[in-house]
C-alpha cells in the first residue's frame, strides 16, 4: 500500500507528465481535482493509495470479468511467465496462443469461424476486419466492393479505420476526410435504400447495444433481419462484439441470442479476463482460403503486431475460459442480471432519470431535467455524478449524461443494490 506522501509525488508527476485518454487535461490538471490513484483490486473492489474502497463499477472501462486478483488468472499468467513472456508470433507459434485460437474457434458451430487472428485491442480487431474484407475481394475479382455500411452514434475504436466506421462526431469527425468509404445508417429500414449494394464490402455493427452511444439498444431480432439482408446481397457481416462478447449480454456472445453468426466477428476487452491487452478477429475458411497462394502470388495478409499471440495474454485468456466452464459463470450471472433489473426498476422512478436501459449485466442510467428534457452537455452533469457517486463507494464513468454500471460478475447482490444507491445519492447531490 502507498502512503499519502507517496500519492502526492504521484499525482505530481502525473500532472507534469501523462496524458490521459478522452480526457481534458486542463480540467485533470486542476488543483482542484483529485486523480485517483488505484494500487490493489480483489474481486469487485479496488482501493486507492489512501486505503479507500470502491465497487468497480465499469468493470475497469468494461474489461474485468471475473473481479481483480483472481487467483487462477494470477495462476496461469505466472506460469507462463516462468516459461517465456513474449515470442514473436511472426515465424513461429507458442502453445496458449495456438490453444486459445482453437478454445475460441470451438465456442460456435462447426465449420463456422474456424480462423482466429490475435492483435492488442478492439480497434485493431477491427482495423484487421476491415482490411481482410477489403482485400478478399480484390483477391475475388471483384476490387470494386470497398464500401462499408455503419451505423449512427456506432463506436468501433480509434484507429484509422475503425474510426471510419465510427458514427459518434466528437470523437472523428476531425479526420473524416482520411476515412475509408463509409455510409452510415440509422437502422436496417434504411438497407433497402442503400445505392449499389454490389460495391459494399461489408457491414459494421456492435450487436445488440452500443456501447459509446450510452448503452442504446437494438430492437429485438434486428441483428437476425440483417444477416439476412448481408446473405441476399453477398455482404460480409462484421460483428463488434468487444463490449459485449464474454457473457455481457447474457449469453456467451451477443449474436448467440439471435442465432447470428458473423462473417468476422472482433473481441477484445475481457477476452483476457481484464488482465492484459488482447484482442482476436474470427472469421471462416471461406475468407481465409482466399489468402492462399506462392508467395508471388502476393495474397499474404500484410498486418500485424509486435505483441501478436503474446503468451501472457493468452494464457490469461485461457484461464478465463476456463472460469466460465467450471464455475458455470454464465448460469450463476442469470439471477445477478435479474436482481440488477430489479434494482433499476426502483432506479428508473427518480424524476431526473430520463431512461433505464439494460441488456444482461450492461446497464445505463441516463439523466435529464425531466423525464423529456436534457441537460445541456457542457454542464457535464454525468460525469458530477459519477464523482459523487465516488464518495459513496462507486467507480464508475458517464457516456455525457448516461452512468454506466457494469460491474464483474464476481459482484455479489449487495454490491449491486449499494451501487444504485451510490447512483442514486449522486444523482440527488446534482440534480436537486
Amino acid at each position: 500500500m502507498l502512503f499519502s506522501d507517496d500519492t502526492d509525488a504521484l499525482v505530481a508527476a502525473d500532472r507534469a507528465h501523462s496524458w490521459h485518454p478522452f480526457t481534458q487535461m486542463r480540467a485533470w490538471c486542476d488543483p482542484a481535482h483529485e486523480p485517483l490513484v488505484l494500487v490493489e483490486g480483489e474481486g469487485a473492489i479496488l482501493r486507492d493509495s489512501r486505503g479507500r474502497e470502491y465497487l468497480d463499477g465499469n468493470s475497469s472501462i468494461w474489461t474485468n470479468l471475473h473481479g481483480h486478483n483472481h487467483p487462477r488468472l494470477n495462476a496461469a499468467i505466472r506460469a507462463q511467465l516462468d516459461r517465456v513472456a513474449h515470442i514473436s508470433f511472426l515465424g513461429s507459434t507458442n502453445a496458449p496462443a495456438a490453444r486459445l485460437a482453437e478454445r475460441l474457434c470451438a465456442l460456435f458451430p462447426p465449420r463456422t469461424l474456424t480462423r482466429a487472428f490475435f492483435s492488442d485491442n478492439g480497434s485493431t480487431a477491427i482495423e484487421v476486419a476491415l482490411k481482410m474484407a477489403v482485400q478478399f475481394w480484390q483477391l475475388d475479382g471483384r476490387p470494386e466492393r470497398d464500401r462499408f455500411i455503419a451505423f449512427d452514434r456506432a463506436y468501433h475504436g480509434d484507429t484509422a479505420g475503425a474510426a471510419s466506421v465510427g458514427g459518434i462526431a466528437s470523437f472523428h469527425g476531425r479526420f473524416e476526410r482520411m476515412h475509408f468509404p463509409v455510409e452510415r445508417i440509422a437502422s436496417v429500414e434504411e438497407l433497402d435504400a442503400i445505392a449499389h449494394p454490389e460495391t459494399l464490402a461489408a457491414v459494421v455493427i456492435e450487436p445488440l447495444v452500443q456501447g459509446a452511444a450510452g448503452i442504446r439498444l437494438w430492437p429485438a431480432g434486428m441483428l437476425r433481419t440483417l444477416r439476412a439482408w448481408c446473405d441476399a446481397h453477398g455482404v460480409f457481416l462484421i460483428l463488434d462484439e468487444v463490449l459485449t462478447g464474454f457473457g455481457r449480454t447474457g449469453a456467451m456472445f451477443a449474436c448467440e441470442r439471435e442465432g447470428v453468426i458473423p462473417d468476422f466477428l472482433c473481441l477484445a476487452k475481457g477476452l483476457s479476463g481484464g488482465y492484459l491487452p488482447l484482442a482476436a478477429t474470427l472469421t471462416t475458411e471461406r475468407v481465409f482460403e482466399r489468402f492462399l497462394g506462392e508467395t508471388a502470388e502476393e495474397r499474404t495478409l500484410y498486418y500485424g503486431h509486435s505483441y501478436t499471440g503474446n503468451p501472457l495474454a493468452c494464457a490469461a485468456a485461457l484461464a478465463s475460459l476456463d472460469i466460465f466452464r467450471d464455475d458455470r459463470t454464465l448460469d450463476r450471472l442469470a439471477p445477478k442480471i435479474d436482481r440488477m433489473r430489479d434494482l433499476l426498476a426502483g432506479l428508473a422512478t427518480h424524476p431526473r432519470v430520463r431512461e433505464v436501459r439494460q441488456c444482461g449485466f450492461i446497464a445505463g442510467i441516463e439523466i435529464g431535467a425531466d423525464k423529456e428534457t436534457p441537460y445541456p452537455w457542457t454542464e457535464l452533469r454525468g460525469a458530477r455524478v459519477c464523482e459523487a457517486a465516488r464518495a459513496h463507494g462507486l467507480l464508475t464513468r458517464p457516456v455525457l449524461d448516461t452512468i454506466v454500471l457494469m460491474p464483474p460478475y464476481c459482484t455479489t447482490d449487495e454490491q449491486l443494490a449499494q451501487a444504485v444507491d451510490a447512483i442514486r445519492r449522486g444523482i440527488d447531490e446534482v440534480c436537486r
